[in-house]
């Protein structure tokens, strides 16, 4: 079976484990492991006596909820079949622009897009200095005819850009696309999203993912917020209907669930921490301080021979960097989980 690009491939890792799907401890995905909420589960079980009928091909209701949660008005948002398929449609837009600055490493899906679109693309490195990630502006040349496709925090160094950090580029470029897919993660008090000032820039796309933070992939929702001129024109580019009954309720539900939101916002530093110390003190791993559910850890060895060990020996699956190219070999990326989980990752690589 094919190597997986992206994380979370438990039919793959079970072939290679020789063990059932459900028996893989999966650390290669970064979803939330307090979830779904139960709020969403309701929300589903109430919304299946509607699946005779097609969704609201507004999403009228899911967007209110959206925008209370945002304070923005409705129509600054499109809901979508996962930040994948609005993705899909932000290449499209930046196929128009002459090049579009990639930060990099980048997330897999970026060059999908951008490539199924022939858009020209322009890499440029993070530097990593004393084990510190940072965002290198340089001086791009005639930026004001080109795109900047970045996420925040970034995926997959788990590095948090400030507001501040990223606002200069909306100067610069024509279109600046920040996917934001693990800013929920970020404590209120903390986040540096760019939500709050997307009116101000109508050159501004900022991308946002609920499958993460709620544990709802298998639910494929997220959503786009951008001037409303930007959203009809996508609106008429896609497929109608691309988010389906159960995952809007279950949506409209979670971003009601206060509670859920303070409790995992409580959860993650010290598990977070946890992993980190614990990581830390392997010797030949390095993990990377990190500001979403996630951490990248440097290895003095083959990540994907780890890889392979421990899902042999473990059942555990962890994810390999080799689909991001700047990192290769000596990289792996772990999701944050619960403690006992975090501890028995720990006592594998430790015997590994």
């Amino acid at each position: 079976m094919r190597q997986p690009a992206h994380g979370g491939n438990l039919a793959w890792a079970a072939a290679l484990a020789g063990c059932p799907p459900d028996a893989i401890l999966d650390f290669s995905a970064s979803i939330s492991p307090l979830g779904p909420p139960n709020s969403a589960i309701a929300a589903i079980k109430s919304q299946i006596g509607n699946l005779k009928h097609y969704p609201d091909p507004n999403y009228s209701e899911l967007r209110l909820a959206l925008s209370h949660f945002h304070k923005l008005p409705s129509e600054w948002i499109l809901p979508g079949n996962g930040s994948a398929e609005l993705l899909t449609l932000i290449g499209r837009e930046l196929a128009q622009l002459a090049a579009t600055i990639l930060i990099t490493p980048a997330f897999g899906d970026y060059y999908r897009t951008l490539a199924a679109n022939n858009a020209k693309m322009l890499e440029c490195p993070l530097s990593l200095v004393s084990g510190h990630w940072s965002l290198v502006s340089g001086h791009w040349s005639f930026a004001k005819d080109k795109g900047l496709l970045l996420n925040n925090p970034h995926n997959p160094t788990g590095k948090l850009f400030t507001r501040d950090s990223i606002l200069p580029y909306l100067e610069q470029f024509a279109l600046v696309v920040v996917d934001e897919a693990f800013m929920d993660f970020v404590p209120p008090n903390e986040e540096q999203s760019l939500i709050p000032v997307v009116q101000e820039y109508p050159n501004l796309v900022v991308l946002r993912s609920l499958t993460k933070f709620y544990s709802l992939p298998g639910l494929r929702l997220g959503y786009a917020i951008a001037h409303p001129d930007c959203l009809a024109k996508w609106q008429l580019w896609r497929d109608p209907w691309p988010v389906n009954t159960l995952a809007a309720a279950a949506a409209i539900a979670a971003l009601q669930d206060t509670e859920f939101q303070q409790q995992t916002w409580a959860w993650l530093p010290p598990a977070r921490n946890q992993l980190f110390q614990g990581l830390a003190e392997i010797p030949g791993l390095q993990p990377q301080a990190s500001a979403a559910n996630f951490l990248l850890v440097e290895s003095q060895e083959s990540t994907s021979q780890l890889q392979q060990q421990l899902l042999k020996y473990h059942q555990i699956l962890i994810r390999d960097c080799l689909s991001f190219k700047e990192l290769g070999d000596r990289f792996f990326r772990v999701a944050v989980r619960e403690e006992s989980d975090n501890q028995r990752l720990l006592t594998a690589l430790k015997e590994s």
